[in-house]
């Protein structure tokens, strides 16, 4: 009588939602999946972002453009944003699409995606090892800080980035793999002002209806004076310009033409915040224009239609939402495969991409993640074909 076949193994390190879709696209290929995380329990950035309200994708055109990243297309494509949906409604976890696009689920929070999918990956025999600190290789094996060894025929590396440490985004992966990867740099992020002690009062006061203008580019959005500077999803998209450098200014009208705003300034009466107050501007605007423009011009018009402001720099990179950097793309095969290392695989924000927040970094991490895990099986022996969408696994 033929000797039953083994059943293929896959490690997944870490537990954020690259590796948990990454344990599920594996264990869906037929592979036996245990899944390590230095941190007591999983995905606690996941359930920090969801706290109020989780947007998990986005509905749009060209959704794929966000992140000016090509080694990403062919991933967003097998796993997009309706296919996102589709796991989620697989979960029983219904999502609505917001005036803007930004997919939520309907309970809004992440916990209860979250219980609902480690439910079914236990269901479907995955292992979670909590505190298990991944330590590196010795020779084909996999180490761990209690002294755990483990020797899988593929593995799936899930780190993380290199911001939120306390929630165990730590980066420190990255010392064992020194020259796979590009220096980290925050993303998402506030940038630092040095505001005099006036401003003070107007902390925590956003700035609507807007326009940032970097590179010669207006985009809308809205921003808030903090102690440290301006922060708030406005800025996000721009981070990458901002970090290298570009120069910030503000349309504090955008909607009014130079000339418009001019004539309605001259017809204005009274002293100059009164005149500004009559444009609309609000007090944090006012004070802001004191602040950064002082002595202010007779021809306001063009100050307030590109109100520079002299940004410091961004603020740590453990304040940030995600990181850039990480893993390169020129290590990997098309397949998420470290080319040093064969039968070992990377998956989300730990490979050098970055994007806004709005859905696309998730939508990215478990895109990889499904992708790395569906590889990584393959590779091991598990039979199931890299193309296509059925899901038995995740996504349908």
């Amino acid at each position: 009588m033929e000797r039953e076949r083994r059943q293929a193994s896959v490690a997944v390190i870490g537990a954020g939602p690259a590796g948990l879709m990454a344990a599920e696209a594996a264990s869906g290929a037929g592979a036996r999946v245990a899944v390590y995380d230095h941190m007591p329990s999983p995905a606690r950035k996941f359930l920090m972002a969801g706290k109020s309200g989780l947007n998990i994708t986005k509905v749009e055109r060209d959704f794929a453009a966000a992140y000016d990243c090509p080694h990403l297309l062919p991933f967003l494509r097998d796993f997009g944003p309706d296919a996102v949906r589709a796991w989620m409604a697989g979960l029983r976890q219904e999502s609505f699409v917001g005036s803007t696009g930004r997919v939520f689920p309907t309970a809004m929070k992440a916990s209860p995606l979250l219980r609902a999918w480690l439910a079914r990956l236990d269901a479907a025999g995955v292992t979670l090892h909590r505190r298990a600190r991944w330590t590196g290789w010795d020779g084909d094996a996999l180490t761990f800080a209690d002294g755990t060894r483990a020797s899988p025929d593929a593995t799936v590396l899930a780190l993380g980035g290199a911001s939120w440490r306390r929630l165990g985004s730590d980066g420190e992966w990255a010392a064992r793999l020194p020259d796979l990867v590009a220096p980290f740099a925050p993303s998402n992020i506030g940038f630092r002002v040095d505001w005099s002690a006036h401003m003070a009062r107007h902390f925590g006061s956003p700035l609507k209806n807007i326009g940032l203008i970097v590179g010669g580019r207006t985009h809308r959005g809205e921003i808030t004076l903090s102690a440290e500077g301006l922060e708030g999803g406005g800025l996000y998209p721009l981070t990458p310009e901002l970090r290298a450098g570009a120069p910030l200014a503000l349309d504090l009208k955008p909607d009014l033409a130079i000339d418009a705003l001019r004539g309605r300034l001259a017809r204005a009466t009274g002293s100059l915040s009164n005149r500004l107050r009559k444009l609309g501007l609000t007090p944090a605007m006012i004070a802001l224009v004191h602040e950064v423009a002082r002595p202010l011009p007779d021809d306001l018009a063009p100050l307030l239609k590109a109100l520079a402001i002299p940004l410091q720099g961004p603020r740590p990179m453990d304040q940030a939402i995600s990181t850039a950097g990480g893993l390169r793309w020129d290590a990997l095969d098309g397949d998420l495969m470290l080319r040093a290392r064969p039968g070992t695989f990377a998956a989300g924000e730990m490979i050098d991409w970055e994007a806004p927040t709005g859905g696309y970094l998730l939508t990215a991490c478990l895109a990889t993640g499904r992708h790395a895990g569906r590889a990584a099986a393959a590779h091991a022996g598990a039979r199931l074909p890299l193309a296509g969408n059925t899901l038995g696994d995740p996504g349908g």
